[in-house]
């Protein structure tokens, strides 16, 4: 089984409390045996993979596979082309070189949806929407990535994992992937 979730903001990657305030995935009522296929941290939103098939977890997370996964980085200022190419190029981040990746202005600008609670607003600094395209995920390397370029990230959504789209699924709610989008997610 392989399930498709639109996890919230302030949403742990796991069933269990780590102590905090964020909520788990307990109380989204998957299937019994599912759990999550890599991880998104509690400030993240979009797309998680839940699935009982424990194979799928090396085919889709580890780098030598190159499974891409797509995410959209609402950051500080507008970058400029030499920040995007630097971002793409790959980055020293905390004593490791970063993967190369693609990197690029989102146009036009999605709408998305406010979250709860709002992102950090500031009068006189504009925001703008990146999309990365990666095919490793360390713990908070979006974000790490941006601020090392000068644009901090804001709010991060995982909209695509292979190619399979997060398209039109509510925040807060899972479906099941059918076979047909199975083979989209393991492309």
């Amino acid at each position: 089984m392989l399930i498709a979730f639109n996890k919230p903001f302030g949403v742990l990657s796991q069933f269990t409390s780590d102590g905090s305030s964020n909520r788990t995935l307990a109380e989204f009522h998957f299937p019994p045996r599912v759990y999550p296929l890599g991880r998104l941290d509690a400030d993240s939103e979009g797309l998680l993979l839940l699935s009982d098939e424990a194979a799928l977890n090396q085919r889709l997370l580890q780098p030598r596979h190159a499974h891409r996964r797509i995410y959209w980085a609402q950051v500080e200022r507008i970058p400029t082309p030499h920040a995007l190419a630097e971002l793409a190029k790959g980055l020293q981040i905390q004593q490791r070189q970063t993967l190369p990746c693609r990197a690029w202005l989102l146009a036009p600008q999605p709408d998305v949806p406010p979250r709860q609670p709002p992102i950090r607003f500031r009068k006189t600094v504009p925001t703008c929407w990146i999309g990365l395209e990666l095919i490793e995920g360390k713990n908070r390397q979006v974000r790490r990535m941006t601020a090392a370029v000068g644009h901090p990230t804001l709010r991060l959504i995982r909209v695509q994992i292979g190619n399979y789209s997060l398209a039109d699924l509510p925040v807060g709610k899972w479906k099941e992937i059918g076979a047909a989008q199975r083979k989209l997610v393991l492309s």
